[in-house]
């Protein structure tokens, strides 16, 4: 706790409003998805989650660049504007009978919103944390966004049914809450540097922007392996998934009694949460003194195969085996991701690299629909290698980052 409670202002600021956004996300989001599919049907409300992912990239784009131009506060500020007016609207929506669309396009906007501070978001933790404080900031971050997730589910869970209504009511206060902070606590951190003469404006400067971050082939190695990692977290939910529930057969787990493929996935789930609150702050400090290029290495080879151990085996206790391996790899492997990335996004330009990094959330999606429709055709065994091949390439991938990692940065980074 002193060690947090030493670091830079904003930085514990942000970490904790952290925990405020992906709750309220937690909340509405997934159940969202339920609402819609009562009042407009499946197939439409299908179609009208992917629009989310249109708001999404256009919003973390449009904030990178925004970030660099104006600098990170006034997004922020500009970001949580938009996510309380808009969880306002829709609560209005929900309650005066509007309609499922209206509910919905409300919260569409409320995401672009969110997606906008995003890259202003990091940017000004990556801008006032030194590199040998990240790798703690990146694990208290992700610690704390986990317990989020996990809180944010079960409230939902229980309060939909019967009060869904009072939690976009809820989610408001905690945007509006949000935003007093920002407004009134968070510093601008964006470095006064010369800016170079401005030859280009609007859209092409926005797309020159981008241009010079994706000709950053260190940097594309980053969103490559980013992409593969997380396309293998969505394995659970959607290949593996989609596996356990039909060909799962009913057994009993100590404490659970005797469960099918559905709850299997749920208690899976709950495993690899709960193991992460628990343990991410532990995992960092026996580690902290182990070579990145080892924890990078040692923890894709355990999330890689934990996944494929969950492929194939129908189990239960080797199925909670493979998610605690899985688990200690992914502890292992993230600190060390995000470090990479404080490192890899130069000060010039820092909002936009963030923005551009984010596209991995959207590219995972893309792979993890590929997988499912292989999934129907390929066997277990086969699924199971195509997630070792990724820990393979994604191995590689660090394996050129770091070998063009500047000596001292590791140093910097590993202490």
């Amino acid at each position: 706790m002193r060690h947090f409670f030493a670091l830079h202002r904003n930085v514990r600021l942000r970490i904790g409003l952290a925990f405020v956004h992906k709750l309220i996300d937690a909340m509405i989001l997934t159940f969202i998805a339920i609402y819609l599919a009562a009042h407009v049907g499946v197939a439409l409300a299908g179609a009208l989650i992917l629009v989310f992912a249109v708001f999404a990239v256009f919003g973390m784009l449009t904030g990178g660049h925004l970030s660099e131009r104006y600098g990170r506060r006034p997004v922020l500020i500009t970001g949580d504007v938009v996510g309380t007016t808009f969880l306002v609207v829709m609560a209005v929506a929900y309650h005066a009978g509007w309609g499922a669309l209206a509910v919905y396009f409300s919260y569409a906007v409320v995401k672009f919103g969110t997606n906008l501070a995003l890259p202003a978001n990091d940017a000004t933790i990556i801008d006032v944390t030194p590199p040998e404080d990240r790798k703690f900031v990146y694990t208290v971050n992700y610690w704390m966004i986990n317990l989020a997730l996990g809180t944010g589910a079960l409230l939902g869970a229980f309060l939909y049914s019967a009060h869904f209504g009072a939690v976009i009511i809820g989610g408001a206060v905690a945007m509006a809450f949000a935003l007093t902070v920002t407004v009134t606590l968070v510093a601008e951190t964006k470095p006064e540097t010369p800016r170079p003469p401005v030859k280009l404006t609007g859209l092409a400067q926005f797309v020159e922007g981008y241009k010079v971050v994706l000709a950053d082939s260190t940097f594309r190695r980053l969103i490559i392996a980013a992409t593969l990692i997380l396309t293998l977290e969505g394995q659970l939910s959607t290949a593996i998934g989609i596996r356990l529930s039909t060909h799962f057969p009913v057994q009993p787990v100590f404490g659970f009694g005797a469960v099918d493929g559905v709850q299997m996935l749920g208690i899976l789930k709950a495993v690899n949460t709960a193991l992460v609150v628990v343990f991410a702050l532990v995992v960092n400090t026996l580690l902290r003194r182990m070579p990145d290029r080892t924890r990078l290495y040692s923890g894709i080879a355990l999330y890689a195969g934990g996944f494929a151990v969950l492929a194939v085996t129908n189990d239960a206790w080797l199925l909670l085996a493979a998610v605690v391996v899985l688990t200690v790899g992914e502890l292992m492997n993230l600190p060390v991701q995000q470090a990479l990335l404080a490192e890899l996004a130069p000060e010039e330009g820092r909002p936009r690299y963030l923005a551009a990094y984010y596209l991995h959330i959207r590219f995972g999606q893309v792979v993890n629909s590929v997988l499912i429709s292989l999934s129907a055709v390929l066997a277990a065994q086969g699924m199971a290698a195509i997630y070792l091949l990724f820990g393979v390439v994604v191995i590689l991938q660090y394996r050129v980052i770091l070998a063009r990692r500047p000596a001292t940065a590791e140093a910097s980074v590993s202490v």
